[in-house]
């Protein structure tokens, strides 16, 4: 029996491809800046990105930092939203490390922060206040079901933000699906932030990876913020081969993701005792919940039995998402194993 593995994208293993360019890749001393693999790949995510510069880190939650870190000083404050990565799974790095103070404000369900709460919550200058200096995005939104935000709405932002002396950075993890779901490129939608990060390791495939981009002068300080944070890697080329072959060959097939991610929602929404927690399925993300009568541990242990695996945190719905490795015929097993699970257990209700 297959098991489908639904709980993340990060489950992805790396390519045939990228397999062969980790073998072949030519290396160096990445902390002496003489890695031309990484150099190269640090050239392609700015170019990408339309940025200035780039940095090769280990991981998505250590690029956020490293931002924060960059554009703040101890005793400083950021506005995040309340259902952002940064806030909920970086383990408070940015207040532990950092010496930050995060201000949530709401998300609404499109992942957004609603500008007049941005603005309510920049503090003004005063000697009892800490200062307001970084505003955080998230796109797409994990926490909203793989919500987009436009480029329209992150220019407005941005526009508040500067116009106010902050800086705007960008958590774009999934950047790369929010641009093939908006039929624009990625630099669109980080055209005005100051930062932006973005994984490697989520659907693109890579092993591992994050890059962060923005200006020479603002890599240039987060390059050494990185080696504090113990990411100065070595012969990091290695890493880096991956990395080139997910910018080249895996971003225009994130459309197949959505594609299976609509037809996972489509046909749970026929599943008796299943509805879906979003009202439309941007990307690649599907978070649906279980009617009152069926329980929840018994249903995600039946399912784990059947070779289907979903992700449930923090009391939430569950999540299911569309990867490289799940093909629409596993999606239409997956719904099958999944009608079974929950005909079984309307049975016993």
């Amino acid at each position: 029996m297959k098991v489908i593995d639904l709980r993340s994208d990060t489950i992805t293993h790396p390519t045939p491809e990228m397999r062969r360019a980790m073998f072949e890749a030519e290396v160096g001393d990445d902390v002496y800046g003489e890695d031309p693999t990484v150099n190269r790949l640090e050239a392609m995510a700015a170019g990408i990105m339309g940025k200035e510069a780039a940095l090769l880190t280990p991981s998505g939650t250590q690029s956020n930092l490293i931002a924060v870190l960059t554009h703040t000083h101890r005793g400083d404050e950021i506005i995040v939203g309340d259902e952002s990565h940064i806030l909920w799974y970086e383990v408070g790095g940015a207040s532990t490390l950092g010496g930050v103070i995060m201000r949530a404000v709401p998300n609404d369900s499109r992942g957004r922060l609603n500008p007049d709460d941005i603005e309510r919550a920049i503090r003004s200058k005063d000697i009892h206040y800490p200062e307001t200096k970084l505003v955080c995005l998230e796109n797409t939104h994990n926490r909203c079901g793989g919500a987009v935000l436009t480029p329209d709405y992150t220019d407005e932002v941005c526009d508040l933000a500067h116009a106010r002396g902050l800086k705007v950075h960008l958590d774009g993890a999934r950047i790369f699906n929010a641009a093939i779901a908006l039929g624009v490129p990625a630099s669109a939608l980080a055209r005005n932030v100051d930062s932006v990060s973005f994984c490697l390791s989520k659907g693109l495939s890579a092993p591992v990876g994050s890059l962060l981009c923005g200006s020479k002068d603002f890599i240039e300080r987060a390059r050494k913020f990185r080696k504090m944070l113990g990411g100065g890697m070595r012969q990091a080329g290695i890493i880096a081969a991956a990395g080139i072959v997910a910018l080249e060959a895996m971003i225009e097939r994130l459309a197949e993701d959505h594609a299976n991610a609509k037809r996972l929602a489509q046909g749970l929404a026929q599943i008796k005792g299943i509805t879906l927690a979003q009202d439309e399925i941007p990307t690649n993300i599907v978070m649906f919940r279980l009617s009152p009568e069926l329980s929840v541990v018994e249903f995600a242990e039946s399912l784990e039995k059947t070779g289907v695996r979903v992700g449930l945190r923090d009391g939430r719905p569950f999540r299911a998402v569309t990867h490289c490795m799940v093909s629409s015929s596993d999606i239409d097993e997956a719904l099958a194993r999944i009608e079974g699970v929950c005909r079984k257990l309307r049975s016993r209700a």
